[in-house]
């Protein structure tokens, strides 16, 4: 919630279920983690419609044209194989979306900077704590490693931490069904047992191959999450204090 109705741009913005922040980012990162996987760089701007969308839309066509096996193959130097498994059909409908994530990633992160330098410059109120019937949200500093932690324990449970409870809950139910499709529980347990030949018959890679790009994203995002919250935090706190316990009458020293 903002607490200046005449301000033109606000920095950030409390809702009962997450903080979305105007921050400075580098646009090739988040056209990096875009190009990890679709849908990540648009999470990275609080953008989740369009982030979640594109997330399910990876999955759906990714399954269908079997992109990631077609990438398994290849990278085992299988060239053969992997055309065989890739459906055409489907990796051509693959293609213009997949370029399009990443140019709106880029593109948007730019425009947001300059939002952002603009919000910084008017310094608008904003009001720390919102409460509802569903949930309270407050800011606070927390600790990055806290958030990490979590997050490699289990994707989501990092965000959950830092109250980005919309993200959260969708990347921890993601990876579920990640894991369930993909039969990764069964394949943990027999290479905990050393069954290592009944580990690769369980497991089916098509699933497995996108948990790397999960974990790496939503370690990323926790930590710089954290931070970016932390920063807000001390700005809106210095705000207050400047206004509320400075003398107006106090000479500043040159």
């Amino acid at each position: 919630m903002t607490e200046n109705p005449q301000a033109r741009r606000y920095r950030a913005h409390l809702s009962q279920f997450t903080t979305s922040i105007l921050q400075k980012k580098n646009p090739w990162v988040v056209a990096f983690f875009a190009f990890s996987y679709p849908g990540f760089g648009h999470l990275l701007l609080h953008r989740y419609i369009a982030g979640f969308i594109l997330i399910l839309w990876e999955t759906f066509i990714n399954d269908m044209a079997n992109v990631n096996l077609g990438i398994l193959f290849t990278l085992t130097g299988d060239f053969t194989k992997a055309k065989e498994v890739m459906d055409e059909r489907w990796l051509m409908l693959y293609v213009g979306i997949y370029m399009f994530g990443i140019w709106d990633s880029y593109r948007t992160t730019v425009d947001l900077n300059k939002q952002y330098i603009l919000a910084d410059h008017e310094d608008a109120s904003i009001s720390p704590t919102t409460m509802g019937a569903w949930d309270i949200n407050f800011m606070d500093k927390r600790k990055p490693w806290v958030a990490v932690s979590w997050s490699a324990l289990f994707p989501g449970l990092g965000h959950l931490y830092i109250h980005k409870v919309i993200s959260g809950f969708f990347i921890f139910a993601y990876t579920v069904a990640i894991m369930y499709f993909g039969h990764i529980p069964e394949g943990i347990q027999f290479t905990m047992l050393g069954k290592f030949s009944e580990a690769k018959k369980v497991v089916d890679m098509q699933w497995l191959i996108y948990l790397p790009s999960i974990y790496f994203f939503i370690l990323y995002d926790a930590y710089q999450s954290t931070v970016e919250y932390n920063l807000l935090f001390e700005k809106e706190m210095k705000k207050f204090l400047r206004e509320n316990y400075q003398k107006k009458k106090f000479i500043f020293p040159f």
